[in-house]
């Protein structure tokens, strides 16, 4: 079943605001959602929306929580989440970072005391939308992910994020897990019933699961097994993922006062933090010279020759770009066994269902 954006919006806001967020907050959330489904990034989107409502029922998250900035200056600044939930803060934070990049050239904000925020590629973009680029990292509050050479969870998924605004083609944009797959992504593959490709999650023995409820299971759960580090193996190269890991973790969390996951007591706050770094290009070169050199590069490296004819060359924001334009078309898929989950979180809101 496809459903309109416009639907999806409107569940996530009368959810929201049912729950007691405020209506401007929740209409900020809602969009962030819906654009994250609008792009295809299915494992961020709207489908959060039941963890969002376990973290309410164990009284993890304030959702009338606004963020404030504790300290700043020209280039930089701290916003604290309050323990809200991750979106509003995280859009507050990365509007702060462009307009100080738009005045100096490059603006840094930090939040801490937060949620999950969705999908790190959206504040990315934000910045290439208006004509900088964005780096974009988070930390998060789940143990997924041994560390090279272990099977025991230390590390989160931990997204690294970059967008570069581009003229004539869609702007670059990088939005990648440090892990070789997101939780949230296992957890859409639980809702299509879809076995999970070899190598994403291990158990205690280090050996694959495929099977997706296995897997979940065991991320949240279990205290042994768990994703594997983008590379995989040690010899793929797990320990570059293992240290993109670590370094999103830095700049998101330690560098603000985050909390480190294998740390954090059950009964602990989450306090994940976010980090976004703007950058002006105008700052470097004459206005526009950057973002013609970009557009070279991407035809280049679309025109370089395919392996196969009906798989052409892409470059990283090309298929979010594919997605929104086919989904703002048709409406977004979305599995029964989930439109059930989502309805049942309406009902218990006391809000008739949009979808």
């Amino acid at each position: 079943m496809r459903v309109s954006a416009g639907a999806v919006r409107e569940l996530i806001v009368d959810v929201l605001t049912a729950w007691g967020m405020d209506r401007d907050l929740a209409d900020i959330t809602a969009e962030v959602m819906a654009e994250t489904d609008l792009a295809g990034i299915d494992s961020h989107g709207v489908s959060m929306l039941m963890t969002y409502e376990q973290f309410r029922a164990e009284g993890r998250i304030d959702l009338r929580a606004r963020p404030s900035v504790v300290r700043e200056d020209a280039a930089s600044a701290l916003v604290d989440a309050h323990g809200g939930i991750g979106h509003p803060a995280s859009e507050f934070a990365m509007r702060m970072a462009v307009d100080k990049a738009k005045t100096g050239t490059v603006g840094v904000v930090s939040v801490v005391n937060s949620h999950h925020f969705g999908a790190a590629g959206h504040y990315a973009e934000m910045a290439a939308r208006q004509g900088v680029l964005g780096l974009v990292t988070s930390s998060a509050n789940l143990p997924a992910s041994p560390p090279t050479g272990s099977v025991v969870p230390m590390l989160a998924t931990n997204p690294i994020a970059f967008a570069a605004p581009a003229q004539r083609n869609p702007h670059f944009l990088l939005d990648i897990a440090t892990t070789t797959a997101a939780v949230n992504k296992v957890k859409v593959y639980d809702f299509h019933g879809t076995p999970l490709p070899e190598g994403w999650v291990v158990d205690a023995y280090a050996r694959p699961v495929t099977d997706a409820g296995r897997a979940l299971g065991i991320l949240r759960d279990d205290d042994i097994g768990g994703l594997t580090p983008l590379g995989g193996t040690a010899e793929m190269g797990s320990h570059k993922g293992y240290g993109l890991s670590m370094m999103a973790h830095v700049l998101a969390a330690t560098l603000c006062g985050g909390a480190f996951p294998a740390s954090r007591k059950p009964e602990d706050p989450h306090n994940i933090g976010h980090f976004f770094l703007a950058i002006d290009p105008s700052g470097f070169r004459p206005p526009g010279e950057f973002e013609d050199d970009l557009d070279d590069a991407i035809d280049q490296l679309h025109a370089t020759p395919p392996l196969s004819p009906d798989e052409p060359v892409r470059v990283a924001g090309d298929p979010q770009a594919v997605a929104r334009e086919e989904r703002s078309r048709l409406g977004i898929p979305m599995p029964d066994t989930l439109l059930e989950q989502l309805r049942g979180v309406a009902e218990r809101a006391g809000v008739r269902s949009a979808l």
